[in-house]
């Protein structure tokens, strides 16, 4: 067992979601850490439980485990101490609060939570110097945070005050009761008006900082888009997400050939002129989770973008 300074250790609980049963403990603890970390190995991963510093009801576990639905991990691991989250005065456009929920309007640039390589000047930091107390499910890392925005994609966000806003929220989106609706100009004219990309999306095979559709090891992933406006080499499109695969989006679009403007990891690598990556998550509904009223909120897109628009008419 490792016994090292417990006072510089790092403490996730990872919960298994239904998409892992049946997989391995470390296949699904690498996945599951990919959040937190810029990269991450699954041979770190098999340290870390050979190491004991990965326990399920305070018992060790072995890596070769088959998860199920719902188990619940408790990993540590040793990271600085500037990868906890503080308060930094930091602006933030904060579209409604109230004792249980903030809705942001994320700006282009901004992390959402800490991560190795972004110690600060995130939406997390920004977000405990203005409301004080977030919910404590995510840990000292991404307290209140239920679902994310890539640092380029501008755009709302619902984040937890508390537990039970928490575990409500993670729920529905979970059950897929949150509609997330996106502006996204890409490359190219899209033909059909309408389609949806149903391509199942995992950890690129070489470099695991990015995603890739992955027919056979990857999780189910589904995307459903409405052309807007056409224009001469570009289309602008209303994407809805059913699922929300990390960068889920930006992959799905560029495996069928239309990738987002502006993207520097899955798009076309010539952006010079344009304002940055453009997409904008606009559109976000939900039920309240104290009131149960239905919640509805919409976000302009960014100035950069509208301008960017107004050129080609």
């Amino acid at each position: 067992m490792y016994n090292d300074d417990m006072e510089d250790m790092e403490y996730i609980e990872a919960v298994v979601s239904a998409e892992y049963q049946g997989e391995r403990l470390d296949v699904f603890l690498t996945e599951y850490l990919a959040d937190y970390f810029d990269a991450i190995s699954r041979s770190y991963v098999q340290k870390l439980i050979k190491d004991g510093l990965v326990t399920r009801k305070g018992k060790v576990v072995k890596a070769n485990e088959k998860v199920k639905e719902n188990d619940l991990f408790d990993v540590q691991f040793k990271e600085p101490a500037e990868l906890e989250a503080k308060p930094e005065n930091i602006p933030v456009e904060i579209v409604y609060e109230d004792e249980d929920i903030v809705v942001v309007n994320k700006e282009r640039g901004m992390v959402v939570h800490p991560a190795a390589g972004n110690h600060s000047g995130t939406l997390v930091n920004a977000l405990l110097y203005h409301c004080k107390d977030l919910s404590d499910i995510g840990g000292t890392i991404r307290p209140g945070i239920v679902h994310r925005l890539d640092k380029d994609t501008t755009g709302l966000m619902v984040v937890a005050k508390n537990n039970m806003s928490h575990l409500f929220l993670s729920s529905e989106i979970k059950e897929r009761r949150v509609t997330r609706k996106y502006m996204a100009l890409v490359e190219g004219q899209v033909m059909e008006n309408k389609g949806h990309i149903d391509a199942p999306i995992g950890r690129h095979k070489t470099d695991r900082k990015k995603m890739a559709v992955d027919v056979r090891n990857g999780k189910e992933a589904r995307t459903y888009y409405t052309v807007i406006e056409r224009y001469n080499e570009f289309t602008l499109l209303e994407c809805t997400l059913e699922t929300g695969r990390t960068h889920q989006i930006r992959v799905h679009l560029s495996y069928i050939g239309y990738p987002v403007v502006g993207d520097p990891v899955y798009g076309r690598k010539d952006t010079r002129g344009m304002p940055g990556q453009l997409l904008h998550a606009y559109n976000l509904e939900f039920v309240h989770p104290r009131t149960k009223e239905f919640m509805s909120f919409k976000s302009d897109m960014p100035k950069e973008f509208y301008e960017l628009l107004n050129k080609f008419d």
